[in-house]
């Protein structure tokens, strides 16, 4: 099962981290909690009633989990919203799932992005979660034979339970999240 590779190598991301942060429990180390894909259709539903039928279907492809539907939770006059109108859409992965579309987002949907080079380690926050924002949902091979016309952007957020950025960023790295280098280091190995 690939969903298994991910999850086994969290157990090796242990006994690295151990060394670094000088862990002594299992438990003490980070782990993978949920991934949580949100995307923000805005004032489209507007124009086109059946845009969020249309995004929630190609994310039900996409993470094999039917989406939920987010109203806005105030009335804003300049956006023409209303509280309760649809805005977003988000899936919340967790357990197996999670796992699978994490193996597949590293291995196979990052690598196809166009002018791919890592993801910024500013997307690590303070308490250790990554945020990635995604221009085209067509980086996934389950949308590949869609209509060039409508695609959209996603925001994937990795919630680990990692208490702060250096430790986010080491199991991030350590779990094979392609990260940019460092800028230090690349300084170095230049000069």
């Amino acid at each position: 099962m690939k969903h298994l590779i991910i999850k086994e190598k969290e157990k090796e991301v242990f006994e690295k981290m151990k060394e670094i942060f000088r862990f002594k429990n299992t438990f003490a180390s980070p782990k993978m909690q949920k991934i949580v894909l949100n995307v923000g259709t805005g004032t489209a539903i507007k124009k086109d009633k059946n845009k969020n039928d249309e995004i929630s279907l190609r994310l039900a492809k996409i993470t094999g989990q039917k989406p939920v539907t987010r109203g806005a939770k105030h009335s804003i006059a300049s956006f023409k919203t209303r509280a309760g109108d649809p805005i977003g859409i988000v899936v919340t992965l967790r357990g197996k799932r999670m796992y699978a579309f994490l193996e597949k987002l590293i291995n196979v949907a990052l690598p196809r992005t166009k002018d791919f080079r890592g993801i910024a380690r500013t997307g690590v926050d303070n308490i250790g979660n990554l945020t990635i924002g995604i221009k085209e949902h067509t980086i996934f091979p389950e949308t590949a034979d869609e209509d060039i016309r409508d695609i959209f952007g996603m925001s994937i957020t990795l919630v680990s339970s990692a208490k702060n950025k250096k430790e986010g960023t080491a199991f991030f790295e350590l779990l094979g999240v392609p990260l940019k280098k460092e800028e230090s280091v690349r300084k170095i190995k230049q000069g």
